[in-house]
């Protein structure tokens, strides 16, 4: 996501145009170079993830066609996703608070959320090998995963990381390092997978929380990202002008509720039907104990 400062990060780097050896001119150059390739990078990754996508979309024939809409938000996600990384808003997020939080909107919110949509994950284990089938499965299945998406521990890096990045200098010193730059565009991105994947991922989850654990924690998610929000309005970062913070805290603020209702819609939206179908089973029954296990690919978890 872009850095959203009052001046743009491309000068703010270490050592400044006044090197021993180079020129102004040179520097700006070797700078604009620097960002080129770093912009260059994420939009690579997005191509490779749609062929992907579309090559596992191709071999799933033989299993029947995959649900278009699908794909069509996998290719929106990765769009939303490319927008914020690269490209002209991008530019402007780098000097114009308002248009970073665009970015962060797109990158953190808006694109997991339509990525989780794609459910990228059973289209994997239905179209691998059975030895790459394998190995998802493993992961799935593995206590960092578990770790990861339980509700609390995503709730924590998702909401967590954006306010480290507001609340500390984090958010200025990004603007000197483009490696710290890209680290919080790929962190922003993770943990809004990993949340949403929490929330109401479609994917089979051997480890998937209660609904009434998600809902608690995205009520509480939810609050936390309205009051940081509410925060930017009054105590703008440093170095942004006052009136472009709080249009940009405006948009978190609005954008964030939209997004999160949402969420908050496909969480109850997935409960309901299975809880007026499924008869609730006593611990212990053979029937529970099968459906405890990780479920085959596709089978929707409530």
């Amino acid at each position: 996501m872009g850095t959203g400062h009052a001046h743009d990060g491309r000068d703010a780097t270490p050592g400044g145009a006044g090197a021993v050896g180079t020129t102004p001119g040179d520097h700006a150059t070797s700078v604009a170079a620097e960002w080129w390739i770093l912009e260059s990078v994420g939009p690579a990754v997005l191509v490779l993830a749609l062929t992907a996508y579309l090559l596992g979309v191709y071999r799933h024939r033989g299993r029947g066609p995959w649900a278009w809409w699908r794909t069509t938000v996998w290719i929106a996600g990765l769009t939303s996703v490319g927008v914020g990384w690269a490209g002209p808003l991008a530019e402007a997020a780098r000097h114009d608070f308002t248009a970073h939080m665009a970015t962060h909107l797109l990158v953190g919110m808006i694109g997991p959320l339509l990525l989780v949509l794609a459910a990228p994950v059973t289209l994997a284990l239905r179209t691998l090998p059975t030895s790459g089938a394998r190995t998802v499965s493993a992961v799935l299945r593995s206590r960092p995963a578990r770790v990861v998406t339980h509700p609390v521990v995503a709730a924590v890096l998702n909401g967590g990381g954006v306010w480290l990045l507001y609340a500390t200098e984090l958010f200025e010193l990004m603007h000197r390092s483009m490696a710290l730059h890209l680290l919080v565009h790929v962190h922003v991105l993770l943990a809004g997978i990993a949340f949403t994947v929490a929330m109401i991922g479609p994917d089979p989850n051997p480890h998937r929380a209660s609904l009434r654990v998600r809902a608690t924690v995205l009520v509480v998610f939810i609050a936390a990202h309205s009051i940081l929000a509410k925060w930017l309005y009054a105590h703008p970062p440093a170095g942004v002008d006052p009136v472009d913070a709080r249009a940009g805290a405006q948009l978190m603020y609005y954008g964030g509720d939209v997004v999160d209702l949402a969420i908050l819609i496909l969480l109850f939206a997935g409960w309901y039907p299975g809880s007026r179908l499924r008869p609730r089973l006593l611990p212990g029954h053979p029937r529970e104990r099968r459906e405890r296990r990780i479920p085959r690919a596709g089978q929707r978890l409530g």
